[in-house]
């Protein structure tokens, strides 16, 4: 059972190594940290530490670095998470306050979470094959080009372009737009998809060759908004961590190229929007992310689908900024969309 003490020795350890990417010895902790007990004692708390498996030490005669269950512990009792500086909070409300549409908030997300943790950053898209369609608009863009314009429900919006042999007189296509309105709008993606098979012949024949080109690039479209789908930003600081990892960080860069890999990760992290989910070191082993920790949390999108967010990198984190960050970004996302 390791005492008050000791947890607070881990902590100076984890917080120490963090810094200094060096092993912790009790001299330093001494000299640093107001314990008000000798360096005998701090070897004490240390050797305990070890014992319990929470520290280790490198190599013969140095310091001592964290585990991966020294790191659980240490989040586990993190109370005192950092919180965010003013001009962080208006860098996250001026930088995602000018997003267009659901495409740019995220793309504009992970580049600002990146830049906040100096971690990998990920934003899964809201539950997409949950959607409904809000709106579908055709904008007539020359004589033979027609642009198809798809909106669910979560904000996504998403557009094509097709070349066609004519477009059509206007009249024709206000027909068509009117009519895949008044179908598909409420529709979930499955069942649009499924209607959009028949759609061009409740049509004039006339207007079937277009409505059929129409609802091929729509159906398209919906099928492309099934697939739940991660942004990522930020790859280059794994570069920069490349010694927390022994050997190579190729296989976590592997890792994080497979989307499923991670998706599935992180269907198994807690949603709750606001709260953060942390998994560390061997407990991501079966995602080939054995060297990493992941830090996550759910945000609502305007239909009220929870998706997650979050960062990726080495054990050696700032777990407590980081998380810090990670529930400032996903409660002003969710605030984003709500309001969109």
């Amino acid at each position: 059972m390791v005492s008050d003490r000791g947890l607070d020795v881990l902590r100076v350890i984890v917080q120490d190594y963090v810094a200094s990417r060096e092993p912790v010895g009790s001299k330093s902790i001494v000299e640093r940290h107001s314990f008000g007990v000798s360096a005998a004692t701090i070897r004490s708390d240390m050797a305990q530490l070890e014992e319990e498996e929470l520290i280790t030490a490198p190599h013969t005669s140095s310091g001592r670095v964290p585990t991966d269950k020294g790191y659980r512990v240490f989040v586990n009792q993190l109370a005192d998470v950092k919180p965010l500086s003013s001009a962080q909070r208006h860098a996250i409300e001026a930088f995602l306050g000018d997003s267009a549409d659901l495409d740019d908030v995220l793309a504009r997300t992970v580049r600002l979470l990146s830049q906040l943790t100096h971690q990998v950053a990920l934003v899964q898209y809201p539950s997409l094959g949950r959607s409904r369609i809000r709106h579908v608009e055709l904008v007539q863009l020359s004589d033979t080009r027609l642009m198809t314009v798809l909106i669910t429900d979560t904000g996504r919006v998403e557009q094509r372009i097709i070349e066609v042999t004519t477009t059509g007189s206007e009249a024709d296509i206000a027909t068509i737009r009117a009519r895949l309105n008044a179908e598909l709008t409420g529709l979930g993606l499955t069942e649009a998809a499924a209607h959009l098979t028949s759609f061009a012949d409740g049509l004039e024949p006339a207007q079937r060759p277009l409505a059929g080109l129409i609802a091929e690039s729509l159906s398209e479209q919906v099928l492309a908004n099934r697939q739940d789908k991660l942004v990522m930003a930020g790859a280059a600081n794994l570069a920069r961590t490349g010694d927390d990892f022994s050997g190579s960080i190729f296989p976590v860069l592997e890792a994080i190229e497979e989307q499923v890999t991670l998706l599935r990760l992180f269907g198994e992290m807690e949603q709750e929007v606001g709260s953060i989910s942390v998994r560390i070191g061997r407990e991501n082993e079966q995602y080939g992310l054995a060297e990493a920790s992941v830090l996550s949390s759910g945000y609502a999108a305007s239909g009220g689908e929870l998706a997650q967010l979050g960062v990726l990198g080495p054990t050696r984190m700032d777990y407590s900024s980081n998380m810090t960050a990670v529930r400032a970004v996903a409660r002003y996302l969710s605030k984003l969309l709500g309001d969109n």
